[in-house]
């Protein structure tokens, strides 16, 4: 491997566990009442559906949980009509099911639901690379690289929202590099009921640095425009994904939050 030396960290430190409940661990700070965020050129409903969305996708709400509306309601600070319509938003894009008489509820992906959203995401993810490699922009790939830079500042300091966050950036910013708006579209779209199962695992320190690993690999493809590595690393990455939140569910666990320890 012909790795940018620059970008190889010693992660050779020990291999205890790190998993969601290790220590204090800062938790996600809850955001600002839906109703204050109006007015930033996006519809109420599509604000509250954010929201939601990332609640879900940290796992404050986990699979199979029931959004309590009125609950919701005053948290966010909306009424029901704005509520419901941000329901119907997330359960068109399958993160939540609405049930006549019982109201909304968080949907729960079966195995055979994981293994295939995961083999499509793959898909998406590797084509997603391929493109970049031919039409990134020599910026783009730069701020990719720096994004990985810090992400690897957030492993070395055990920084577990950090790490997942810049992750989850450098995910979006090579769809986006791939300059191809459909494509772009489906990735968010199957994404968006993944999300918080590529995350999933409370496994020890090793599997956290070989994702580390992984994505220093990505970035250093990247930047060499080598489409079939970046491509291959991508698909191989993601299938660790699968298999950590296959075992999770398997194991009977709840999904992890950002705070897991086999951040993608």
């Amino acid at each position: 491997m012909s790795s940018n030396p620059s970008l190889m960290p010693n992660l050779a430190g020990p291999a205890h566990a790190v998993s969601a409940d290790a220590g204090a661990t800062p938790t996600a700070v809850a955001p600002p009442p839906a109703a204050r965020a109006a007015g930033n050129g996006r519809t109420l409903p599509g604000t509250v559906a954010g929201q939601l969305r990332e609640r879900i996708i940290q796992g404050e709400f986990p699979p199979g949980s029931r959004l309590n509306e009125r609950a919701l309601c005053d948290l966010l600070g909306v009424s029901r009509t704005p509520m419901r319509e941000a329901f119907r938003v997330l359960a068109a894009e399958g993160l939540v099911q609405i049930e006549p008489n019982r109201g909304a509820q968080v949907v729960a992906l079966s195995e055979a639901n994981i293994r295939e959203a995961f083999e499509v995401i793959g898909g998406l993810e590797a084509m997603s690379c391929r493109l970049a490699c031919e039409r990134a922009t020599d910026v783009e790939i730069a701020e990719i690289r720096a994004l990985t830079y810090e992400m690897m500042a957030s492993h070395a300091r055990h920084d577990l929202p950090t790490y997942f966050r810049t992750n989850r950036e450098i995910h979006e910013r090579i769809s986006l590099a791939s300059h191809n708006s459909l494509l772009k579209q489906l990735y968010d779209a199957q994404n968006a009921r993944v999300q918080n199962l590529r995350f999933v695992s409370n496994e020890n320190r090793q599997k956290w640095d070989l994702a580390m690993r992984e994505h220093i690999e990505m970035a250093d493809a990247l930047n060499a425009r080598d489409a079939d590595r970046l491509a291959g690393i991508m698909r191989q990455h993601l299938q660790r994904k699968c298999e950590a939140a296959l075992k999770t569910l398997n194991a009977g666990q709840a999904p992890a939050t950002a705070q897991s320890s086999d951040s993608g």
